[in-house]
């Protein structure tokens, strides 16, 4: 094919190949018929610069009113003897327009391939091509390309270097395609602000809530059984790990909430289901999040290494603490409620002291993980369950510990091969519960030598490696513990007989608790992002 770039010098090639020439002349006709002034009609065979940017024209040519066309581009040689390979200029006729030179925009990370678009004009002289309309529109009012070869090549190499698609886990990909508006709340709840930023103070009315007022001076009454939803929380943007109610009765309206968006949220649960704050004080996900007993401030920790308590009425950090391991379970001293317990992916369980703002003492075991931690004893001892497993025996699933001198009590309590995700107390038996990834809830005593019921088993609901919870009402006479299929199940403690069930999520429903003072009010919370609070 003949060129389209006319030069002073190549008429002998012209006149060679008359057929061609006519040819390329009728097909680069201009389409549209419409005439110009002379000098003002310039085109290439495949992109077009104009005063507005710049545009893809295809094969068009502008003619003149005397019907003569016009030389696309001439190489006027300043000297007679440059050679043919010099810059490509315009005409004297036409003005002289100069655009500033800007690489052409870069993919982000997130873009599969370039925008398509976006072709560099050194790379659409040497091949002509026909794009197609619907992609011919710019992406920017004012765009330009650079002219070089060189940089093209570079650009393409950077492209191909950004070109590189993040991993996304699956459990994420299914929440996104099945729930997609868990990124969002229904109720556009407004995002908090950055991490390391201080959130404003938390505007707590000074009156109790007309729904608990009546049953704080009462004795708590039978627990019933929840029907119907009261507040369906969305606000979050990832999954839900804990929920927990105030420990305060008179400011039991609030509910924490920890989540894997990296904030936890504080909402008034009982009278208008509303976001009262947002707290983004941590740089990765919020695995353990707790209320101090005083009610007033949240000891959070996640996946960032750091501990945070957080001062509701201020909204700054009281103590900060820089752990070497992810947290994923934190609990306070039941009598000191300076000292607190840390645990995650480490083999050692640290005790903080908030006063001084470092480790007092360390638990360590022969472990990878702590999964969650029990006071026993009124702070005397506790539990850890962790994920040591074998084939045939887990010795070390639940270790009892001597919380003043570090040492171990005993490691042969759980014989079964089975980790147990989370551990609840009974609020008037000297009995405990241990979430098993076998699909059930085992009771053990309290007491040395924590031997486990083999009487009483709770069954029914799915565990399948999801970090579910489980909680005996105030009362005493029911469990309920999630399922990862949704589900809410419902026990009777004593004849270890299903209650309820309840189809409370789409995502495996990870939290359950009820409220210490309403009688039959339960919180339940989901991998999907969202809270759920029945009556």
């Amino acid at each position: 094919m003949a060129s389209l770039v006319a030069y002073d010098d190549s008429d002998s090639e012209t006149e060679a190949d008359p057929a061609r020439s006519g040819d390329a002349a009728d097909q680069i006709s201009d389409a549209s018929g419409m005439s110009r002034p002379s000098g003002m009609g310039f085109a290439s065979s495949t992109v077009g610069v104009t005063k507005e940017g710049a545009q893809h024209t295809g094969n068009s040519l502008n003619e003149d009113p005397g019907m003569q066309r016009l030389p696309l581009a001439r190489l006027w040689r300043s000297d007679p003897g440059s050679c043919p390979s010099q810059r490509l200029q315009w005409p004297s006729k036409e003005p002289d327009t100069t655009f500033p030179p800007s690489e052409p925009p870069r993919p982000s990370l997130w873009m599969s391939r370039a925008p398509v678009g976006h072709v560099p004009l050194a790379a659409a002289c040497l091949k002509p091509i026909k794009p197609a309309w619907d992609v011919l529109k710019p992406s920017h009012d004012q765009s330009t390309f650079e002219s070089t070869a060189g940089n093209a090549s570079s650009s393409q190499r950077k492209r191909g270097e950004d070109c590189v698609l993040p991993y996304i886990p699956k459990r994420l990909r299914q929440l996104q395609a099945l729930n997609p508006e868990a990124g969002g709340g229904k109720d556009g709840e407004p995002p908090g602000p950055p991490a390391g930023c201080a959130p404003a103070p938390l505007c707590v009315a000074p009156t109790v809530s007309e729904f608990i007022q009546p049953y704080l001076n009462s004795q708590y009454r039978e627990t019933t059984v929840p029907k119907k939803v009261l507040f369906h929380l969305r606000g979050h943007r990832g999954p839900v790990n804990s929920i927990q109610w105030c420990p305060i009765f008179c400011k039991s309206h609030m509910l924490l909430s920890a989540s894997m968006d990296k904030t936890f949220k504080v909402w008034n649960a009982v009278d208008s289901g509303h976001c009262l704050q947002t707290y983004s004080v941590h740089s990765e996900a919020v695995r353990a999040a707790r209320w101090a007993p005083c009610g007033r401030r949240i000891l959070s920790g996640g996946f960032d290494f750091a501990l945070h308590l957080t001062d509701l009425e201020t909204g700054t950090q009281v103590f900060s603490g820089q752990s070497d391991f992810r947290v994923t379970t934190l609990k306070f001293h039941p009598k000191d409620h300076n000292v607190f317990l840390c645990g995650g992916f480490s083999s050692e369980i640290k005790a903080w002291d908030m006063r001084t703002g470092k480790v007092v003492k360390g638990y360590k075991a022969t472990i990878q993980q702590t999964l969650d931690i029990l006071f026993l004893q009124e702070g005397s001892e506790f539990l850890s369950s962790t994920d040591a497993s074998t084939r045939d025996s887990a010795d070390r699933t639940i270790i009892a510990w001597d919380f003043r001198t570090a040492a171990k009590i005993s490691n042969q309590i759980f014989h079964e091969r089975y980790t147990c995700p989370s551990l609840a107390l009974h609020p008037r038996e000297p009995v405990f519960l241990a979430q098993t990834n076998g699909n059930y809830l085992a009771l053990f005593s309290s007491v040395w030598p924590y031997r486990m019921s083999r009487r009483r088993r709770y069954e029914g609901h799915k565990v399948e490696g999801y970090a579910v919870g489980c909680e005996c009402s105030p009362c005493g006479d029911l469990l309920v513990t999630g399922s990862a299929d949704g589900r809410v199940l419902m026990f009777s403690f004593r004849t270890a007989s299903r209650a309820c069930t309840l189809q409370g999520h789409t995502q495996a429903c990870l939290g359950t608790t009820y409220h210490p003072v309403l009688p039959s009010v339960l919180g339940t919370c989901s991998w999907g992002g969202d809270i759920k609070i029945w009556h």
